[in-house]
């Protein structure tokens, strides 16, 4: 069987690029496609063969990538993809319309619906200096919201990373999609069942990311508080902070997962698609005070993992941080539910199982 790997782009490591890698490394023998490619920015492939398209040879593409949004489409429909049986794309927007052969089958990875043109206005927030060009942006976003449509009937089966996606799936696609939440490398997390006097917030400082709320909850509680990652909003967060709240910037990957095990517990306020920042804290054994909505209602168990706050202020964050003082955390528990829920192996016997029962297969 002849077995094609697309993706949107590979020009960033985020959550949909971890997930792709993992793709990868299961389907060695696979031919990778993509729009554009930076192996200097994105996941390690070594030495695999990435095709791209014909994005690829405008000068400052992969840099300005985000500019290309209504040119992916035609390039990926122009991919000749009809000597592969199968197909495996991993989208949040485009890799979605590749073309297939009749009698071939097209599962998608749907990290998201196309977020920029069904939640335009909450994507734009995040991207200040496009607001000023709402008005021309809308226009180009019409004709793209039809194309998305279309061309999100291509896949013949999804697969979404939280119920979340699978209910935006449905609701925008007017597709099904069978939901098996993304994995994360558990090994790459150091369990301890001795935590330090403080909290760990760890996002990139954007809107929707909501730290204001948690610095705001944190100010008045005076307890100490460490956000890594950086973002536009840096500058206005840390005005907005007092001396309790230290702001650490980027960190390394091995600061990162010792802050994450020694941490009292890791604060989300943002409503996530799925976010893998939860389950990663679980993984070091530590519990998640976290925004009750979204992809953590997949991941969370509330009183055993971490704990839930209802709305997106600062007096109902502090509740929750008060109550969870109180809570005599099983750490050994918290990881054994990541590690058996969330490990690669986990998430791959739920594919493995799922793509047995597909025609294809049969």
């Amino acid at each position: 069987m002849k077995i094609a790997l697309v993706h949107d782009y590979l020009t960033q490591k985020g959550g949909a690029e971890r997930v792709f890698e993992l793709l990868c490394r299961r389907f060695p023998t696979a031919d990778v496609f993509t729009s554009l490619y930076d192996p200097q920015k994105t996941i390690d492939l070594s030495d695999r063969l990435v095709q791209t398209t014909v994005l690829q040879g405008i000068p400052g593409a992969t840099k300005y990538f985000r500019m290309m949004a209504p040119f992916y489409y035609p390039a990926f429909r122009a991919l000749d993809l009809q000597e592969y049986d199968l197909i495996i794309s991993s989208s949040t927007s485009f890799a979605k319309a590749v073309r297939k052969r009749p009698d071939a089958y097209h599962i998608c990875f749907c990290h998201n619906v196309t977020r920029f043109l069904w939640d335009t206005q909450t994507y734009l927030r995040e991207y200040g200096d496009y607001q000023n060009f709402y008005p021309f942006i809308e226009k180009i976003f019409r004709v793209m919201r039809a194309q998305d449509l279309k061309y999100a009937q291509e896949p013949d089966l999804y697969i979404a990373n939280s119920t979340t996606v699978a209910q935006r799936i449905r609701k925008t696609y007017k597709k099904n999609a069978i939901v098996i939440n993304y994995p994360i490398e558990a090994s790459q997390f150091t369990f301890s069942d001795k935590k330090d006097d403080y909290y760990l917030a760890s996002a990139r400082m954007i809107s929707y990311k909501r730290l204001d709320v948690i610095i705001e909850a944190f100010n008045w509680l005076g307890w100490r508080l460490l956000i890594t990652g950086e973002g536009p909003e840096r500058d206005k967060l840390k005005a907005q902070a007092m001396t309790n709240v230290e702001f650490l910037g980027h960190v390394s990957d091995s600061e990162r997962k010792e802050l994450m095990s020694n941490a009292k517990s890791v604060i989300v306020a943002a409503l996530e698609d799925y976010g893998l920042v939860p389950i990663e804290a679980n993984a070091s054994g530590t519990p998640v005070i976290s925004y009750g909505a979204g992809g953590v209602l997949d991941t969370q168990v509330p009183g055993m993992t971490g704990l839930f706050f209802r709305r997106q202020a600062p007096e109902s964050l502090q509740a929750a941080l008060i109550k969870g003082q109180s809570i005599d955390w099983d750490y050994a528990k918290i990881r054994d539910h990541a590690v058996n829920n969330f490990s690669e192996d986990a998430f791959f016997s739920q594919v493995d199982r799922v793509m047995e029962k597909l025609p294809i297969f049969a």
